[in-house]
């Protein structure tokens, strides 16, 4: 078997079922590649689009419920790849994502005499030697790894203040399986760059390299608990947030050991009523919490779907919070670099105003749009988009008509996919954080503005980037002042080079515009010192009034001297 490209084969091409296995996703891509370039390329070739593009929605959807059988069948980290594809939205259509979306990782559990065996090989001792007491029966099985409920021995109890724990376990053999699923589709990946059809809207290489950069430390537990301990730093000082502790002498890449936290879960609307909870207050309070994760830490849970948020009764609260939520598997997590940041804070505001041009701007300074893509369009849609549904909430929205939603939903995909549009990993990540939050804010409270959530958070921004306009301002001035100061120098150059006979020109017609060029030039630069003046007295008019009203009287100056710059002279006798 030939290793994949720009990688190393799968590491166990000498067992038979990793072969197999290699083999039967290599060959599912294959059909579904020719399949693909004899519909969208050849018959489009040939003059016969319109019978590509009749059953196109249909072939569509069968390539996915065949992927979905695929993914149960084979499990491993085939779970994940169908999970991944259902969230991007972006480079693929709405009959393969939905058909996704329903692909749960949840899995039979291995059996617990392989679970003991790799446990006892990670920790070096025994099971009955590590924990006094170890559960058989998995609390929660996934296709990475499993979950058993344990208690530590005495001295362990002694020193962590807790002897109840959950014992999370990778499933034996699960390294290999993913070292050969990545294999092929890093082979797959390799064959779609080569499909112009697809190469022109997506990067298969760069997707398939994020997909694996989660993955892999998806089954790297100590990624997991550093994940955990940094979280916890976090929120040391807030009351709402709760973490689980670490128990570092029991934890190892495959082995991770955390206190139990387990109480009501998130969406136990029947349960939070029954602890005296109000669930619309836990909504709003987890909006604000994610906020502040993704917008103020800039680190955040990337997947806080109800299974890994619980809310915790406290019982000794006094005068502060008498409940938290507790957040748990910290397998997934998000970073927002400085950059991605102040992107997402102007896709705030932009979001929070309603303003769809500010929108696509943002987008684009974000990266996820070319900035020589034709955005119009999407423009426009954004703009019916929160003219229609921007400031309705979720029970207002169940009383739309779904026809009205589906017909702008496949408008909308059909502009976002004409375009050269492709959200990388730590973007995806932040709308899927966000996604699941608002998923869990409207099943608390059906009358959940999501709206009404961003835009107190959007006007805290708003005041937190005053300062940062003075210094843009700054920045601008400083930049528009050095082109100006450099123009009449760069003129004289060329105007010397020119009379000493050291450029040589085209035409000899250029002697005779010589002193129109160096006027317009002249008015260049009063007009461009100008509008410097005038617009940074407008702008720092918010800050310093008397600097603003100094700025817009000086821009008079350079005004005049664009204007008698631009006349002529009369000829010398």
């Amino acid at each position: 078997m030939p290793p994949a490209s720009g990688s190393r084969a799968a590491p166990s091409t000498e067992n038979g079922a990793a072969r197999s296995r290699y083999r039967r996703i290599l060959r599912f891509a294959l059909r579904y590649l020719v399949q693909t370039w004899w519909y969208e390329v050849f018959l489009v070739r040939i003059g016969l689009e319109r019978v590509a593009e009749r059953g196109r929605s249909a072939r569509m959807t069968r390539v996915a419920q065949r992927f979905h059988v695929l993914a149960v069948e084979l499990g491993g980290l085939m779970i994940k790849v169908g999970q991944f594809l259902s969230s991007r939205l972006d480079v693929l259509p709405p009959e393969i994502t939905a058909e996704l979306a329903g692909l749960q990782d949840e899995v039979p559990p291995a059996s617990f005499s392989a679970i003991r065996e790799l446990a006892e090989a990670d920790l070096g001792v025994p099971l009955n030697q590590a924990y006094s007491w170890f559960g058989e029966q998995a609390v929660a099985a996934a296709s990475l790894g499993q979950a058993h409920p344990a208690r530590l021995v005495e001295w362990g109890a002694v020193e962590t203040g807790f002897d109840a724990v959950v014992v999370k376990v990778q499933r034996p053999g699960i390294q290999t399986i993913v070292d050969v699923d990545l294999a092929a589709l890093r082979r797959v990946a390799g064959w779609l760059s080569r499909l112009r059809v697809v190469s022109d809207h997506v990067d298969p290489r760069a997707l398939v390299a994020e997909f694996a950069k989660t993955s892999l430390e998806e089954i790297d537990y100590l990624h997991e608990a550093m994940g955990a301990e940094r979280f916890a730093e976090m929120f040391a000082d807030d009351p709402r947030v709760n973490v689980p502790e670490v128990v570092w002498e029991r934890t190892t890449r495959r082995v991770l050991t955390l206190s139990d936290v387990s109480a009501i879960k998130i969406n136990d609307v029947d349960g939070l009523r029954a602890a005296g909870i109000d669930p619309s207050e836990v909504a709003a309070v987890f909006a604000e919490v994610m906020f502040e994760q993704l917008f103020g830490h800039g680190y955040f849970h990337a997947d806080p779907h109800p299974g890994n948020i619980f809310v915790t009764p406290v019982t000794d609260a006094g005068t502060g919070p008498q409940w938290r939520l507790t957040f748990v598997d910290f397998g997934m997590m998000g970073e927002v670099t400085d950059d991605l940041r102040d992107g997402l804070r102007r896709l705030l505001i932009a979001v929070a105003s309603r303003d769809g041009r500010q929108l696509i701007s943002s987008i684009q300074e974000v990266g996820i749009l070319l900035p020589t893509a034709d955005t119009a369009e999407l423009e426009r849609a954004m703009t019916r988009l929160f003219d229609r549904f921007g400031g309705m909430g979720f029970a207002q929205l169940r009383k739309v008509d779904q026809r009205e939603f589906r017909d702008f939903g496949q408008e909308f995909g059909a502009v976002v996919r004409s375009l050269p549009f492709q959200l990388p990993e730590n973007f995806l990540l932040v709308i899927r954080s966000m996604s699941l939050t608002s998923g869990v804010c409207s099943s608390l409270d059906p009358e959940f503005n999501i709206w009404d959530a961003i835009e107190p958070y959007a006007t805290r921004l708003l005041r937190e980037e005053g300062g940062n306009v003075v210094r843009s301002v700054a920045r601008e001035a400083l930049a528009a002042a050095g082109i100006v100061l450099r123009l009449p120098q760069r003129a004289d150059q060329l105007i010397t080079r020119i009379d000493a006979g050291t450029v040589s020109v085209a035409t000899p017609a250029i002697d005779r515009r010589l002193s129109r060029i160096e006027r317009l030039i002249r008015r260049a630069v009063g007009a461009v010192l100008f509008a410097a003046f005038l617009v940074g007295g407008i702008l720092m008019l918010q800050f310093v009034v008397p600097l603003g009203i100094v700025l817009m009287c000086v821009s008079v100056v350079p005004l005049a001297y664009a204007v008698l710059a631009g006349t002529p002279r009369a000829p010398s006798r």
